[in-house]
């Protein structure tokens, strides 16, 4: 599930991530295209994920171009996502349909979003949990890796951390509460108070959480808080078993009732929309953040989730703004 990181005694269980880490190939790309471009942002994320060198020219033509040494290649995003899939074959991205989870061309399109987002969120748990660990078992003493700072620098990482995945977990929660429930209830009054039961339940411990992180920052300033880091930990456990029974539910019992509402596809494009605005921030704050927790191919049928159905207008208001200087 997620990326896999490098095995490495002398990396901490930090931030790691396709958008951050450092090209394994020693090509260069340039990708050249408008900078506003939908299309030359969605080939800035593939080349991304090969680890290649990128360079980015702006560029008044329409269609995004690829160079790679005297070869130039341009045309239609797909015609340059399949050029890129066969001049860097690992990690394969494309699937050229959507075949996760048994799922395919018929599942709604919000089906597929909020599997997407579980995996996203549940990967960045383990990660968490395993970071909690790990500072519980040192003591809080400085981690190996001297990229990671003194005790301090490393909570305040650790919290931004926790910050971007709570942000994440709120809107996704307040999106299947206003949009998908009642979707749902409409059909089968009571079909979600399971899920609704498991949402109060979760919100206080994730908040719990948050304040818990800046008390023991504080607590920092006056010496080791061992004791404080191991319940951290334990907090963090807690709220992964938690998490992984509310979302196995949901996919078991809820999600396939979407397609059995028989929505037509006019109704789920708009379904989806309603979605995304709910969740502006994720999209506009963490949309990296978000991308980092699936592996490379659920990152792209994000994307693809994104290009195919929801507004151009709303996706260029974040999609656009990324880094795409690589």
């Amino acid at each position: 599930m997620g990326n896999c990181f490098p095995n490495s005694s002398t990396k901490s269980t930090s931030e790691i991530s396709p958008a951050t880490a450092k090209p394994t190939s020693a090509v260069t790309v340039k990708l050249s295209g408008p900078p506003n471009s939908l299309a030359t942002s969605y080939l800035r994320f593939a080349l991304l994920h090969k680890k290649v060198h990128l360079r980015f020219v702006p560029s008044e033509d329409e269609k995004p171009t690829i160079h790679v040494g005297a070869e130039t290649v341009s045309g239609s995003q797909e015609v340059l996502l399949r050029y890129i899939e066969d001049k860097f074959p690992e990690p394969r991205l494309m699937l050229w349909k959507f075949n996760l989870e048994g799922f395919d061309e018929a599942t709604p399109p919000i089906v597929k979003m909020i599997w997407l987002q579980h995996r996203s969120m549940l990967w960045h748990m383990e990660r968490m949990v395993r970071w909690s660990e790990d500072l519980a078992a040192r003591g809080g003493r400085r981690a190996v890796d001297p990229s990671v700072g003194t005790p301090k620098m490393e909570i305040r990482k650790f919290a931004k951390s926790y910050s971007q995945l709570h942000e994440i977990m709120v809107e996704h929660a307040q999106m299947e509460e206003r949009i998908l429930f009642p979707v749902l209830e409409s059909v089968d009054r009571g079909m979600c108070k399971s899920a609704n039961d498991e949402h109060g339940r979760e919100l206080p411990m994730m908040n719990g959480i948050k304040e818990y992180i800046k008390s023991i920052g504080v607590m920092m300033d006056s010496g080791v808080c061992s004791e404080e880091l191991f319940s951290l930990a334990s907090r963090f456990k807690s709220l992964q078993m938690m998490c992984k029974a509310h979302f196995e539910e949901e996919e078991k019992d809820l999600l396939p009732m979407v397609e059995a509402a028989e929505m037509g596809e006019k109704k789920q494009k708009k379904l989806l929309n309603q979605s995304l605005e709910l969740m502006r921030g994720t999209h506009s704050n963490v949309c990296d953040f978000l991308l980092q927790g699936l592996t490379p191919q659920e990152a792209m049928q994000y994307l693809d989730l994104l290009m195919n159905f929801a507004d151009p207008n709303f996706i260029s208001s974040f999609i656009c703004q990324q880094d795409i200087a690589g």
